[in-house]
């Protein structure tokens, strides 16, 4: 049997669709049938070109794509429950990590499974390469043995559940790591797919203040719906030192605890610092992009205690976290409108246009 992929073979070329076969899982493994994948911040910096997996030595051709959602296709011999013990047969929905911690370099063993510098080697290989299946934009998807797997109970809808992996889950983990309090105003730069799922997950745990900025006013007005309390449209308050002056206002002349930087762009690191009071935390999580940069000023975070801190990846518990969090306010939050347009994989490149111009929230792939 043979699955389509959408295939990345270079930068400034157009994914194509091409056919590999289905293999068998290993034992411990599983094919799983993709039902929904999304275009991710990530994914757009590589199809742009800003990160370049080729001068990173990732071997090409590939399959982009790591957040999604599908069901059961296939199970390796002796894979029998998910991976809280719940018993999984073919066809249970299911979401997945797309990573798989290795267990044995030094931050595994220091029970830091997020920084594991090898959890993305089953992936470092082409899509020409057994199992091919590699990435979220195919039909099917190749599970090792490793990579966190949990049964999503019935009845719960794929645009609800395909964001937990990585955005939901990533926040989780970030917000946890970054040290957020019950209290703690909190601005974030970016009302995309990763700035609203921040959004309800900040309100959720207590935050005092929720200020986002951007400059697309439907997302801004969606961060409204996601509890938002103050949205900024940069086109508007266009002045760097007015914007942090605002901050400051709306925090009583002290500024941010936390800024959190979802944008992908690092010349907003400078103003989101100066945002911070005395002792507040900068989390970056949207530049992946090697050599992409911006002019610092040390004493910025020296001179009043501030901290910097940089996310990528994230563990188990958050992920089973994320996946209860949206079970639990799916009607609380509008969820299913952060996914509300939807593409063929075959039209993956106009997805990608669409996601480039800022005119979805998140596109969403139908395999």
């Amino acid at each position: 049997m043979k699955g389509k992929a959408a295939v990345f073979t270079k930068i400034g070329e157009p994914l194509h669709i091409k056919e590999y076969d289905v293999t068998d899982p290993e034992p411990g493994d599983a094919i799983i049938k993709v039902e929904l994948a999304n275009i991710c911040g990530s994914d757009l910096h590589i199809w742009r070109g800003d990160l370049d997996l080729a001068a990173l030595g990732v071997p090409l051709p590939t399959i982009l794509g790591h957040e999604m959602v599908g069901s059961v296709y296939k199970l390796g011999k002796g894979l029998l429950v998910d991976s809280r013990g719940l018993s999984l047969k073919e066809g249970d929905k299911v979401i997945y990590s797309y990573f798989r911690p290795c267990g044995h370099c030094y931050a595994c063993v220091r029970e830091r499974p997020a920084e594991c510098i090898n959890s993305l080697s089953h992936i470092s290989i082409s899509s020409d390469q057994r199992p091919h299946f590699i990435g979220a934009f195919a039909e099917y998807y190749y599970l090792h043995r490793g990579q966190i797997i949990l049964k999503v109970p019935e009845g719960v809808k794929d645009e609800l559940v395909a964001g937990i992996n990585c955005a939901a889950s990533q926040m989780m983990y970030a917000l946890d790591e970054v040290g957020f309090k019950f209290g703690d105003n909190i601005v974030i730069q970016g009302a995309g797919g990763l700035g609203l799922y921040t959004t309800a997950i900040l309100k959720e745990r207590g935050a005092n203040q929720i200020i986002i900025f951007d400059s697309n006013q439907a997302r801004l007005d969606l961060a409204s719906e996601f509890g938002a309390d103050k949205i900024i449209n940069i086109n508007e308050v266009n002045s760097s030192e007015d914007r942090v002056n605002l901050v400051k206002e709306l925090t009583n002349g002290w500024g941010a605890d936390i800024v959190i930087e979802v944008a992908g762009f690092p010349q907003v690191i400078p103003e989101g610092i100066k945002m911070l009071g005395s002792g507040g935390k900068y989390l970056a999580i949207g530049n992946v992009s090697p050599g992409f940069t911006y002019q610092a000023d040390p004493s910025e975070l020296v001179l009043v205690n501030k901290r910097f801190y940089g996310v990528r990846m994230y563990d188990a518990r958050s992920i089973f976290n994320a996946l209860n969090f949206m079970i639990k306010n799916d009607k609380k939050y509008p969820f299913h409108k952060i996914l509300a347009t939807k593409f063929s994989l075959e039209d993956i490149n106009n997805a990608f246009l669409e996601a480039d111009k800022q005119n979805v929230y998140r596109a969403a792939i139908v395999p």
